[in-house]
């Protein structure tokens, strides 16, 4: 498949899944893999050039989301891949840079979430809230700040919406591709 936002780097290009909606006016280059019906918004920048990218089935991207990955070096041997799990929402503005992310994860308006960080299933992270490198949050919280702090467990309503958000995009990603 060629297109002008999906571009190669070296000898890797991106390899998408079923039913994905790719934006027009978002970029991915290199390494990157996107499972099933995966949708990426307007004006996301996702290079997985220095190491690989990977986002989850029903995974949603926000309008302008920045997706990166650490290199590789002799202090870092593996560098840090961007791992994102299934059913996820991130928000519009975010900054993920090398970490890890589980299943069914909210990240709010304009998150960063640093090199290194691990984010368990089924978290909500605020808007505007900052991980820092090699931060692990656990699995269950609302966690909000900068840096961000565990805030408290997540009522039985919220983890319902995790799952929730991730089908209205599914939802709204077909509507989209049926456009």
């Amino acid at each position: 498949m060629t297109s002008p936002n999906l571009r190669k780097y070296n000898d890797t290009f991106p390899i998408l899944g079923n039913g994905n909606y790719i934006d027009i006016s978002s970029v991915l280059v290199g390494d990157i893999t996107l499972e099933d019906d995966v949708s990426i918004w307007p004006l996301v920048a996702a290079r997985g050039d220095v190491n690989t990218i990977t986002i989850g089935a029903r995974t949603n991207v926000q309008d302008g989301t920045v997706l990166h990955v650490t290199r590789r070096s002799t202090q870092n041997p593996n560098g840090n891949p961007l791992i994102i799990g299934a059913d996820v929402t991130i928000g519009h503005k975010c900054m993920l840079h090398g970490c890890t992310l589980g299943d069914r994860i909210l990240v709010g308006m304009g998150a960063i979430i640093m090199d290194g960080a691990i984010i368990e299933n089924d978290v909500f992270i605020g808007a505007g809230s900052l991980v820092p490198p090699n931060k692990t949050l656990l699995s269950g919280y609302l966690y909000v700040g900068n840096p961000v702090k565990q805030v408290r467990k997540l009522k039985d309503s919220e983890l319902h919406f995790l799952k929730q958000s991730a089908i209205n995009y599914i939802n709204l990603k077909n509507d989209y591709l049926a456009q």
